[in-house]
């Protein structure tokens, strides 16, 4: 007797955080599978059943901490599902974390190209530079805020990458120089200015920040930070220099850690300015830039037309599309600065 034809339809996701030991200590490692769209049917003959499709497989590598992954994945997770609509396959997401730690890196990217990923995400320079290094020839779709990807050799041009690597890029010189105007118009008084910067990102912010500050009468104490342990060393330097402000370059080691460099630049009443949102919304001075969780859904977006079929030599370079300044009305009282009205009014958020 023949069986009724039924179908369920279902969505389910799982998140698994666990950490592995190693001879080399504690390596965070995330596997998210999500399941777009599971169908499940009863035909009269198991001879009509068709062989599922092969399940495609991203690979997630960012140098950032593990607390703070789980809201970009499921950014990047909203791009790949906004691209994919039409499919209904299960995507597995297999990540590697380094945690603060850049020097895991490459281990981390071998790792995923051992697994076998259809294409390999990387959020961050030293990400970036570790996947390419991993294979030639695995699809490559990049976040990068740091990097000139042309003058880098990554790609041979923004409409045409011509190779196995594409991506969303913000190489901006220029914005180092407005985000040493903004500081100064918020704090006239500027004159010593302490600049984090993570060497790994390249040189590119820092050159800006450095052809403004001699115009402006600005000494810069120029502070490199490898990681996210040396954070909090960085400020205890910064304070022995005897700086009056303090300027945070774009890096994925500052990105995962925003509310910590906002309460111990208050702590050491700094005037702050960072091109990551969340700064200034937990506690820093300023904010100037694109919004971080944006971009890792525009990357998303990016995968998933790389897994529909279009070749990353074949997908033009992304830009960020809208940049945001926050300004803390609130730490500015606590420091005593008066934000002047040109600038509250260019604002696109006033934190009272």
């Amino acid at each position: 007797m023949d069986l009724p034809n039924t179908e369920a339809v279902g969505a389910i996701v799982a998140l698994l955080l666990a950490r592995t030991k190693r001879g080399d200590g504690m390596k965070p490692w995330v596997r998210l599978v999500v399941p777009l769209c599971i169908a499940v049917a009863w035909v009269h003959s198991p001879a009509l059943a068709q062989q599922p499709a092969k399940d495609p497989r991203i690979g997630f590598l960012w140098s950032g901490v593990a607390e703070a992954a789980a809201v970009r994945m499921n950014a990047f997770l909203e791009g790949v599902r906004g691209a994919l609509r039409a499919q209904g396959d299960h995507i597995e997401l297999v990540a590697r974390i380094a945690d603060g730690n850049q020097a895991r890196l490459p281990t981390l990217a071998a790792e995923l190209v051992a697994g076998k990923v259809d294409v390999l995400f990387a959020a961050g320079p030293a990400a970036v530079r570790a996947a390419r290094a991993a294979s030639p020839s695995v699809p490559i779709v990049a976040l990068d805020l740091e990097t000139d990807p042309i003058e880098a050799g990554l790609i041979a041009g923004l409409s045409h990458p011509g190779g196995n690597l594409t991506g969303v890029f913000f190489d901006f010189p220029d914005f180092g120089a407005k985000w040493l105007q903004l500081l100064r118009d918020a704090a006239p008084k500027l004159s010593r200015l302490a600049v984090f910067w993570d060497p790994s990102t390249g040189p590119m912010q820092l050159k800006a920040v450095e052809a403004v500050a001699g115009s402006m009468d600005v000494h810069l104490s120029v502070i490199e930070v490898i990681d996210v342990g040396n954070i909090e060393e960085a400020f205890r330097t910064a304070a022995k220099q005897k700086v009056d402000g303090l300027l945070v370059l774009s890096s994925p080691i500052f990105g995962s850690s925003p509310a910590m460099i906002a309460d111990l630049a208050l702590r050491d009443r700094l005037p702050a300015i960072m091109l990551f949102p969340e700064f200034a919304q937990t506690g820093g001075l300023l904010a100037y830039g694109p919004n971080l969780i944006d971009l890792f859904r525009q990357s998303g977006t990016m995968t998933g037309k790389v897994l529909a079929g279009t070749a990353p030599a074949d997908l033009p370079v992304e830009r960020p599309a809208r940049f945001q300044l926050i300004v803390n009305l609130r730490t500015a009282r606590t420091l005593g600065l008066d934000i002047p009205p040109s600038l509250l009014i260019r604002a696109d958020q006033v934190i009272e």
